[in-house]
């Protein structure tokens, strides 16, 4: 408490509490438990199948536990029906794989879209154009300003994913989601991905918990800090500027490593080695 106040950097954001899920008997997630806090990173890595795709899922309720506890933002959602689940799930950003935007509607619409659909909003901004405010300033945030009127198949697979993330930050969420968010690109585009991801933890304390299948996104997210005045990453050298940034490792379906980038690269374990970047 700081007064009087809850100390939001503390605030837990999600929690697991023995949480298995089961497809056709076999454990998808296998009695995993953790909790991260406002601000924190967490990057999950692991083989394919191994269940980092689904502890992303059923912690914003689009898959249902077999057993243990889920709760998001202190509210346990373990067993709340889609209708309830509507407005915390709000609160909460998605970067689906390969962007997951709508072919259909402009980057524009892709990107107000969340803005439009949240139940509990300011009803003034349709008649005040906040709404597009807010889908510019998302779009400044990740440099795409000039795509407003385009459609997702004119741009490149980097340029997606970077709309992605401003459809994604568009509500500034406290939590986002980032589901492979460098799958498929080159190392340079996967690098100035991972640039923005930091840029929006550092400028609103916002959460991450990051699947990947690249060590390369840890490092940078452990490693780096934006810094607002020159408008880019540099390295976070100590003297209280280290990032709380978790690794997480899955093995069929179990949490089988939680710890720091340091304590991840001394461990003598053969399969935590395999995602370790030498």
């Amino acid at each position: 408490m700081r007064d009087g106040q809850p100390d939001r950097e503390n605030e837990s954001v999600l929690r697991f509490e023995n949480v298995s899920l089961f497809f056709d008997h076999v454990p998808a997630l296998d009695q995993v438990s953790f909790e991260m806090a406002a601000g924190e990173t967490r990057i999950v890595l692991g083989a394919a199948g191994s269940g980092k795709t689904s502890l992303l899922k059923i912690a914003i309720g689009l898959l249902k536990a077999d057993s243990g506890r889920i709760y998001l933002f202190g509210q346990d959602i373990t067993n709340l029906r889609e209708r309830s689940l509507y407005d915390i799930r709000s609160r909460v950003g998605v970067l689906f794989q390969e962007g997951g935007l709508f072919d259909s509607l402009t980057v524009g619409e892709n990107v107000a879209y969340p803005l439009l659909n949240q139940r509990v909003r300011i009803e003034e901004e349709k008649d005040t154009g906040q709404v597009e405010e807010k889908v510019k300033e998302a779009l400044r945030f990740v440099e795409l300003e000039q795509t407003l009127d385009q459609f997702p198949n004119e741009l490149s697979g980097g340029m997606r994913r970077r709309v992605g993330i401003a459809r994604a930050v568009v509500t500034e969420p406290p939590l986002v989601l980032y589901d492979s968010p460098t799958a498929g690109l080159d190392p340079i585009t996967a690098n100035t991905i991972m640039a923005l991801v930091a840029k929006e933890r550092d400028s609103k304390n916002t959460a991450n918990l990051i699947v990947t299948h690249r060590y390369q996104d840890g490092e940078i997210m452990a490693n780096f800090r934006y810094n607002p005045e020159h408008h880019k990453l540099e390295p976070a050298n100590g003297g209280g500027q280290a990032i709380h940034t978790i690794f997480m490792v899955m093995n069929e379906g179990k949490l089988v490593f939680e710890g720091t980038k340091k304590e991840l690269e001394a461990s003598p374990d053969t399969y935590l080695q395999k995602f370790v970047r030498r």
